[in-house]
């Protein structure tokens, strides 16, 4: 069972896609926003969650206080869940994507991101996130976060120029890098 840990809609269950995903566990998901908050970068924020799956991770932010949220992700079934998890929660200013994350950071966008949250596939080949990650990173507000989840057997993520790692927290199997604008 997944549910969002904290916020307005605390405790609130989400659906999961039946197949295709691997939902961050809420006991990483209640680590990262804790290390987020502390950041100060999720009340009043602009927040992206790339290769959402079930939604959790940017609806996770929106129950928290994030302002805006776009929750990408490509599978159709999985966007269609997101749309209902956002739905059912009714947490204000959640908008889906169904798009690959890939192409959707290739577009220009509106305002920048105050935070991007990234958990891909852990199959997904490193030359596709090195891309994935360079173009959110070209959309950072000053101040941002980019917070990329990976399994704790992948290597650490390639920053592109202007994004620079700040950290890295270990929760067993899972590994969450953070970087910021440089």
């Amino acid at each position: 069972m997944t549910r969002i840990v904290a916020g307005a809609a605390g405790g609130r269950t989400l659906s999961v896609p039946r197949k295709g995903t691997r939902p961050t566990s809420e006991r990483v998901r209640e680590a990262l926003f804790s290390r987020l908050e502390h950041l100060d970068v999720v009340d009043g924020a602009r927040v992206l969650d790339l290769f959402a799956g079930s939604g959790a991770l940017g609806l996770e932010a929106a129950s928290r206080g994030a302002v805006a949220v776009t929750l990408v992700e490509a599978a159709k079934e999985a966007a269609e869940v997101c749309r209902r998890n956002a739905a059912v929660l009714g947490l204000p200013g959640v908008v889906v994507v169904a798009e690959r994350a890939e192409r959707f950071v290739e577009r220009p966008v509106a305002a920048a991101w105050d935070l991007v949250l990234v958990d891909p596939p852990y199959d997904l080949p490193e030359p596709d996130l090195e891309a994935v990650v360079a173009g959110a990173g070209r959309a950072l507000a000053p101040g941002a976060v980019l917070a990329v989840e990976r399994s704790s057997r992948a290597p650490e993520p390639v920053w592109p120029e202007g994004v620079t790692r700040f950290d890295r927290r270990a929760y067993g199997e899972t590994v969450v890098w953070f970087a910021e604008p440089s």
